[in-house]
């Protein structure tokens, strides 16, 4: 998908938009240049310039990913994808110059040794660890199909969809759902804080006093009380109205 912000950044250049050629190999597979391609149908352009190289699906592939990398580009679960696509390539290569080097000639198994060396290829084209390769192969098969989905869009991280591999579908789905909750949450009370501290002035108060005056509160007539940690910067308390109210910090 090319986003707006994408598309607008092209349109603002004008005719320099489509200065520099699309690049596509002889088979017609479109190695850089989609977002050109999408204005070019909104502007109702019928040809653009190109430059056509002669090289096979895997290393066009190869080539994509290279492209594709950094914060405008693929996430890391989208590029392991595509990279695992070189898989069956990768291993017929490795089983040829395991064979051709003289080692278990007619064998059409691998060497320990080579299967690692096809997951580090495999690492190496992605721009990741073997280690998310590895964890990426496991989720394809385990995970939820909203996880799956979340990790497409770069909405959670690798690692942490792997840890909620180990539950059940039932449970990778509330996993998902309580963080999206949470992180909706954190957002809201940023937002909040943001706009009250363009309102007011933040108020020094002596930690001691105010678990004191803590301490010395009813449980009973207070009731439960949320607490939610935040990333914010520095050493702040945040507090409701009626909690400031509660604890007489405020007329």
């Amino acid at each position: 998908m090319v986003s707006a912000s994408e598309l607008s950044t092209l349109i603002g250049l004008g005719d320099l938009a489509f200065r520099d050629p699309l690049v596509i190999t002889r088979n017609g597979t479109l190695i850089d240049g989609y977002a050109r391609i999408q204005l070019a149908r909104l502007q109702g352009k019928i040809t653009l310039p190109c430059i056509e190289y002669e090289m096979t699906e895997e290393e066009a592939l190869h080539w994509i990913l290279q492209r594709h990398r950094g914060s405008n580009g693929l996430n890391d679960f989208t590029r392991i994808l595509l990279a695992l696509e070189l898989e069956p390539w990768l291993r017929e290569k490795a089983l040829l110059n395991q064979r051709a080097g003289g080692q278990d000639k007619g064998l059409s198994k691998l060497t320990e040794a080579r299967r690692v060396n096809v997951r580090s290829e495999i690492a190496q084209a992605a721009g990741v660890c073997e280690g998310n390769v590895t964890m990426v192969k496991q989720l394809v098969t385990v995970t939820h199909p909203d996880i799956l989905e979340a990790l497409r869009r770069g909405e959670i991280r690798i690692h942490r969809a792997w840890k909620w591999s180990k539950q059940s579908p039932e449970k990778q789905a509330e996993a998902l759902r309580f963080y999206r909750s949470k992180k909706g949450i954190n957002k809201a009370i940023r937002d909040l804080i943001s706009h009250q501290n363009l309102k007011c002035k933040t108020t020094v108060f002596d930690l001691a006093s105010l678990v004191h005056r803590l301490s010395a509160l009813d449980p009973a007539g207070l009731g439960p009380v949320g607490v939610l940690v935040i990333k914010v910067t520095g050493k702040m308390v945040y507090l409701s109205e009626e909690m400031a109210e509660a604890l007489k910090l405020r007329g």
